[in-house]
């Protein structure tokens, strides 16, 4: 009884190793074809990624596009004896592909521009005719409200430093008075009341006049203040 017993212990031991020695092969296998898949599905998503590098090159080229594009071409064909080596399929698998990253611009090419709300608003220049005359006839420099528009302008007689009279505007308003038929221009003081807008005495008149007329056509009359 006890020879029976011991080669009956004997066949389970052999059993239980035999069993084990194909799970582990069969982990083993399994363990390979794993990491084999994986390797597959990388080599699919550089071959992707390389493939569409290529796209974006041909659908918005620059200068170096077809030397770039030259060179992936020559990586996708490593990738596919890579595939080819492994087992994999050339040129499938699986895998969804990274999307390809951003490319700087082309040498010597400037940069895209920036939004058009980005963009900063361009100074506004005065209109033409607000720009100031030239510096004879004593004016200033000074820019102020246009007013009497479409006004003529004359001379009173009156002597003294050059000075105006207004209708319009009090004693002591400061006004601008342009001769646009000659850009001269002369700023002065109203000391006296006119029926004009602006009624300049000789003074101030001789600055802005053309030799032999008395009077202003086109004028261009400002509050400056």
């Amino acid at each position: 009884m006890s020879r029976k017993k011991t080669l009956s212990r004997k066949k389970k031991i052999a059993l239980l190793v035999g069993a084990a020695v194909a799970i582990g092969g069969t982990a083993v296998a399994m363990t390979g074809t794993s990491q084999a898949s994986v390797a597959c599905d990388g080599l699919v998503t550089a071959l992707q990624n390389n493939e569409k590098f290529i796209a974006g090159q041909r659908a918005n080229p620059d200068a170096q596009s077809e030397a770039r594009i030259a060179n992936r071409e020559a990586v996708i064909e490593e990738i596919k004896r890579k595939q080819a080596a492994s087992g994999c399929e050339v040129g499938g698998g699986g895998g969804e592909a990274a999307p390809p990253a951003e490319q700087p611009p082309a040498e010597g090419q400037p940069p895209a521009d920036p939004p058009a709300e980005e963009q900063p608003p361009a100074e506004e220049q005065p209109p033409a005719d607000d720009q100031g005359g030239n510096d004879q006839g004593g004016d200033q420099g000074a820019v102020g409200e246009v007013v009497c528009a479409g006004s003529t302008v004359t001379l009173s007689g009156e002597g003294g430093a050059p000075a105006a009279s207004s209708s319009q505007f009090p004693v002591g308003t400061t006004l601008k008075v342009t001769n646009l038929d000659n850009s001269k221009s002369t700023t002065v003081k109203v000391t006296s009341v006119s029926g004009s807008c602006a009624l300049l005495n000789n003074a101030a008149f001789e600055q802005v006049r053309e030799p032999g007329k008395f009077l202003i056509r086109k004028a261009r009359i400002e509050r400056v203040g």
